[in-house]
């Protein structure tokens, strides 16, 4: 039968029904196991028990009024996220604000037109870097430093400017007075996991705070405890102004975040900004419930200890010629370079990793993964690059 799904995928190679922990079950009850988390999503692994509890709970009790009122957890959680970026303890005053939405596109968005806000008339520009990934959206898609996907779209949005990655002297030449922000990951995950240096980012602080910029940082895919800190910008020595998220913060369940520095989230007033849908009961809860079991299992920690296991394993294996990455967001880089041959191999042997460029396999494991599920993983892609 013809599928009455729009063709913007691929036909999928299988079928997922139902999944556990780290592992999921396609629907002819074959069992696979999962090195992918739906890319960094499902970070506490599938149908952990807490948020499904959390899920139901808050299902039959308060769903959505929208935010024209208010509600009980959406505050909470943001609470626990401004402690979490800056570091702060929980009895100090909170030195950030946070908007909620459903999704990193959106978390992006929202970033972006703060700081058009911000930096007020004629200051629209925001400089990102090549071989980003911040969004689907159009205004996203621009900031994204791709130019591969943004010729079918166009024109795009005006206000976007790329420079070369890692190069401080590209991005001061690409200053001038329309620019309000510098937006960047702390590790380019689409771009094939290339992390920053510290070197870079203070750099890039030095100058934001010289010229009088925004300095603001995509965790959407790094964020919370993925890379072995909560954020990844933890691990090179900066503060930014503001910081996206979105991906592991429901474990599944669509939700997304913008912080920002107080001072800087006041350039936003009511009806600057807005969402139907962001931060509604169902989706707060599981970042509620989400945080909670996070903080609980020190999923930082659990993140170091585990990819320090993987990449080690993953460097023995034959027909893997470089490993890089931090945390457990890891790239494989191939000797063979057909990165999408044994990405479908490793399918069919059991094993859910993603080509990440054409050389390199992405690896994004739940972070609660055990030194089992490692070993099990590790032996299944030994098996398919001997093959």
């Amino acid at each position: 039968m013809t599928s009455v799904l729009m063709p913007n995928y691929a036909p999928p190679p299988v079928t997922f029904v139902r999944g556990a922990g780290s592992y999921l079950w396609d629907d002819a009850g074959k069992r696979y196991l999962d090195f992918l988390s739906g890319i960094a999503v499902t970070s506490l692994g599938h149908s952990h028990p807490a948020i499904a509890a959390a899920i139901a709970e808050q299902a039959t009790t308060l769903l959505h009024v929208s935010n024209l009122y208010g509600t009980v957890v959406g505050p909470e959680v943001a609470a626990t996220l401004d402690r979490l970026i800056s570091g702060r303890r929980e009895q100090d005053e909170p030195r950030g604000r946070v908007f909620f939405c459903n999704s990193g596109a959106e978390a992006n968005e929202a970033a972006i037109k703060l700081a058009r806000k911000w930096g007020g008339h004629g200051r629209f520009v925001v400089i990102s870097a090549y071989n980003s990934f911040h969004g689907r959206t159009l205004a996203t898609l621009h900031a994204t430093g791709q130019p591969a996907k943004h010729e079918v779209f166009q024109p795009l949005p005006d206000g976007f400017r790329h420079v070369a990655w890692e190069d401080l002297d590209a991005l001061e030449a690409a200053i001038d007075p329309s620019v309000t922000a510098v937006l960047l990951e702390p590790v380019q995950g689409e771009g094939g996991v290339q992390q920053a240096t510290p070197e870079y980012f203070q750099g890039v602080r030095k100058i934001c705070d010289e010229r009088g910029l925004l300095f603001m940082v995509d965790e959407v895919q790094t964020g919370l405890g993925r890379t072995g800190a909560w954020f990844g910008f933890q691990h090179l020595g900066v503060e930014p102004d503001v910081v996206t998220m979105a991906k592991a913060l429901g474990n599944g369940v669509p939700i997304g975040a913008c912080w920002a520095k107080a001072e800087v989230a006041e350039a936003f007033k009511p009806g600057d900004h807005a969402t139907t849908f962001g931060g509604q009961p169902l989706a707060a809860s599981a970042a509620r419930a989400v945080l909670r079991v996070m903080e609980q299992e020190n999923v930082p920690a659990r993140a170091r200890a585990a990819g320090e296991k993987l990449t080690a394993a993953l460097a023995t294996v034959p027909g893997v010629a470089d490993v890089r990455g931090v945390g457990l967001l890891i790239a494989v880089e191939l000797a063979n370079g057909d990165a999408k041959g044994v990405a479908a191999s490793a399918l069919d042997a059991g094993l859910v990793v993603n080509p990440v460029t054409e050389s390199a396999l992405r690896l994004a494991p739940s972070l609660l993964i055990s030194d089992g599920e490692i070993d099990e993983g590790v032996a299944i892609l030994t098996k398919v690059l001997s093959a």
